[in-house]
């Protein structure tokens, strides 16, 4: 049994039989699959999953599948160009993201995301935060705990020691799995159009589809995951409604499906949202991005003996919109 890694430029000799470390419990099958496989692409790693050349314990599975300590993961041969030169992040993007570091402990980095900056490089994206924050901290082992949407801007969260990374995916498990919130998430977002009311909860199934082109496409379907998130009307603003966004799930896109599913997509949303709309408020208002900010995190480690409340200010660019909606 070789459990060793896949090198880039190597073609592997054959289908390897991996069995997962306890320290890996509860990973997602994707980034499993990108440590052992280095320098594949993330659109790789998707495909040979739902083709079903990638199982565990023989069978079938899915990108987001978790893993257990003592799974038999199969993983396929694969071939990888040698690669070139590794992308680096610009030098004003990393004294970016060095201001933009809101909390840091032993254990965790927690950033302000900017919008535009995809979490994760792959897909077409040479380099997101994770690779960037790195480059700036080559001494120091950083993992995602979450993502964000490339366009949304707000608390993302890196754990610096594998036992917070481990405590912190199952808190989100909790979420997913019992709808009982392990992490408290709250975003902030501007809505297209006036709510008829102040409070309005939307419980809609989410699934994810494929569009043309491999982009994912979320809708609500009854055979979906299930999906709950809260909205409260903070204040009306140019016939625009200003929203406080808390989830009790963290699905793909939900606030911008389910914001649409009310008939008041996100504004600023050029996947789900309004065209025209988007396009006044670009002109009026000057938004030229999704107006979405994750703006705090609430949880605790340590079995609940150590509270994290986390805040991100909303960014820039989107209180300068509001103050020209008035």
């Amino acid at each position: 049994m070789d459990s060793s890694d896949s090198r880039s430029g190597a073609p592997a000799s054959g289908v390897r039989t991996v069995d997962v470390p306890a320290d890996r419990d509860g990973q997602r099958l994707d980034n499993f699959l990108l440590g052992q496989l280095k320098g594949a692409p993330r659109s790789l790693i998707y495909k040979l999953v739902r083709s079903g050349q990638v199982r565990i314990n023989g069978k079938r599975a899915k990108p987001d599948s978790r893993l257990e300590g003592g799974d038999r993961v199969r993983i396929p041969p694969v071939s990888l160009n040698e690669p070139g030169p590794k992308a680096e992040a610009p030098a004003a993007l990393l004294d970016r993201l060095a201001a933009a570091i809101v909390f840091e402990d032993e254990r965790l980095l927690v950033l302000n995301k900017p919008s535009g900056l995809a979490s994760h490089g792959g897909s077409g994206v040479s380099f997101g935060a994770i690779e960037s924050l790195r480059q700036l901290r080559p001494q120091q082992n950083l993992e995602l705990v979450h993502r964000l949407d490339r366009d949304t801007s707000g608390l993302l969260v890196v754990a610096k020691k594998r036992s917070a990374l481990t405590e912190l995916q199952a808190l989100m498990r909790e979420d997913d799995d019992r709808g009982v919130p392990g992490i408290r998430k709250r975003y902030l977002a501007l809505l297209a159009g006036r709510l008829a009311g102040s409070n309005f909860t939307v419980d809609a199934a989410l699934d994810i589809g494929l569009r043309q082109g491999g982009q994912r496409h979320v809708r609500v379907a009854p055979g979906g995951k299930p999906s709950v998130s809260h909205f409260h009307l903070i204040e009306r603003r140019g016939g625009h409604s200003y929203v406080d966004v808390r989830i009790e799930t963290g699905r793909t896109h939900q606030i911008r499906v389910h914001a649409a599913h009310l008939g008041h997509p996100v504004a600023g949303d050029d996947k789900y949202g309004d065209k025209d709309i988007n396009k006044r408020l670009k002109e009026q208002a000057g938004l030229k991005r999704l107006f979405l900010h994750a703006a705090s995190l609430e949880f605790s480690l340590d079995g609940g003996k150590t509270p994290y409340l986390l805040n991100a200010p909303l960014a820039p660019e989107l209180a300068a919109v509001l103050d020209r909606l008035g």
